[in-house]
């Protein structure tokens, strides 16, 4: 059987690792505690059940054709043990050396997975009280991104969504067999040469959008500007979390239109001015840093860790502006401009330009790419949608649930948010040395929409 390699795209975030900045996606959940065993009996059930996922048992290993590809293999010495952890404060019981598990988080997101072994983690933490607890989730980016992690994860927990791949379309036509026999290849020629002339049009749009983007100036140190972390050449992360009301934010969204993700990046707008401003920093001038907003492309009814499929949207974040509903509509400009144009050109549309690139170009100029990424944009903000469901591991129930983006070397600070059960969650990751007070960022997210329903109200 042959080897399944890694997309263009997937060997790009498996390149580009290093031990400063591990390329991991994570999540925090936390769930109530129904007796001083349940973090145990968690973190065994993750254990027993990982096992049986396909998905969570392959590693990554190098090939030698093509050269500079890597593929996926089943690891024959697959421990659960390996993968999932029960800290000891979580060990001990409901009630016993409870902490808040957001600072628990930032040394495990801080700490890169082996790559030796299949690329994801779960940890089992003490939750914030004594009728909780969390699980962190860790997977590497190139094993899926936002969505297809999602996925992964749910397999672990007692009821998992409709990830499964659905019933047909309708009015979709069946696909036409390709032509085989003699002569085939060369009627196919023409339809080759149509798609390399494509692709190659579609590169040159997005590198001279990405010119176009241009350096910004004056934007703070605290957006960008990241040095790697003090330590034997590992990096620091400070994580933290905050949980808004999606009523309030659609109280926002009914009265100054748009979409609930127009607020919620205005919001973050809103909120990095305000933190800039008690930092007693330089607000930034002119148009604003630039904001990376990922986009998925991955199909309805997509398997679950089927790589990356993603695209993107650069959007310049409005922090001149001082006024809450004119921020909104800039925003919500700037992304119908996105929108209009699609997630195949622009700026932001930068992952797309890793298909154009062959394996052994992923293998050596993986670090030149990893420090490009302060050259290409200056804050990370992501929004990773949930089901409308209600997630349970051994019958303890998730409250709560804080998406985390991994940092690209020069950067400071990533935010990305989910809703689930009504309740907007926003998960900040930053450099700790670079962003010493990332909980007063979280701290301006809360003001920010506190005035914006005044504004509105």
């Amino acid at each position: 059987m042959s080897p399944e390699h890694l997309s263009p795209l997937d060997l790009a975030f498996w390149r580009i690792e290093s031990a400063a900045h591990p390329m991991h996606l994570g999540a925090l959940a936390v769930l109530s505690a129904d007796g001083p065993d349940a973090a145990a009996r968690a973190a065994a059930l993750l254990a027993e059940r990982c096992a049986g996922l396909p998905g969570l048992r392959r590693r990554i290993h190098d090939v030698l054709l093509p050269v500079g590809a890597a593929a996926w293999s089943p690891d024959p010495d697959f421990d659960p043990a390996r993968h999932v952890f029960l800290a000891d404060a979580a060990a001990a019981g409901a009630g016993a050396g409870a902490v808040d598990p957001r600072a628990a988080a930032g040394p495990l997101m801080a700490r890169p997975l082996d790559r030796t072994r299949p690329p994801w983690e779960a940890h089992v933490l003490a939750g914030p009280g004594p009728d909780s607890f969390a699980v962190l989730f860790k997977f590497h980016h190139a094993l899926a991104d936002g969505l297809g992690a999602l996925a992964l994860a749910a397999g672990l927990f007692d009821r998992q969504p409709p990830f499964a791949p659905g019933p047909a379309v309708r009015g979709h036509a069946r696909p036409v067999p390709a032509p085989r026999g003699p002569g085939a290849a060369l009627r196919r020629l023409p339809g080759v040469f149509a798609s390399r002339v494509h692709d190659l049009g579609q590169a040159l749009e997005i590198g001279a959008a990405v010119a176009r983007a241009g350096l910004p100036l004056g934007v703070p140190d605290a957006l960008v500007a990241a040095e790697p972390g003090p330590g034997a050449g590992a990096g620091s992360r400070s994580v933290a979390g905050l949980a808004l009301d999606l009523d309030e934010v659609n109280l926002i969204r009914k009265a100054a239109g748009g979409t609930v993700n127009d607020v919620l990046i205005a919001l973050v707008a809103g909120a990095l001015r305000r933190w800039l401003a008690e930092r007693g920093d330089p607000l930034p001038r002119g148009a604003g840093p630039r904001a990376l907003i990922p986009v998925s492309r991955r199909r309805p009814g997509a398997a679950p860790g089927a790589g990356n499929r993603l695209s993107g949207y650069l959007l310049r974040l409005p922090l001149a502006e001082d006024d809450p509903l004119r921020r909104l509509y800039a925003v919500r400009a700037g992304m119908d401009r996105n929108k209009e144009a699609g997630p195949a050109r622009g700026a932001g549309a930068v992952a797309l330009l890793a298909d154009h690139v062959h394996p052994l170009g992923h293998r050596l100029g993986g670090p030149l790419v990893a420090q490009a990424a302060r050259l290409l944009y200056d804050i990370l903000v992501t929004s990773v949608p949930l089901p409308g469901l209600t997630f349970t591991l051994g019958g303890s129930t998730v409250r709560e649930v804080y998406p985390l983006a991994p940092l690209a070397r020069g950067q400071s600070l990533a935010i990305a948010v989910s809703t689930y059960k009504g309740t907007v969650h926003y998960g900040l990751v930053a450099d700790a040395a670079a962003v010493p007070d990332l909980a007063a960022l979280a701290g301006a997210l809360r003001a920010e929409l506190d005035a914006f329903v005044r504004e509105v109200s």
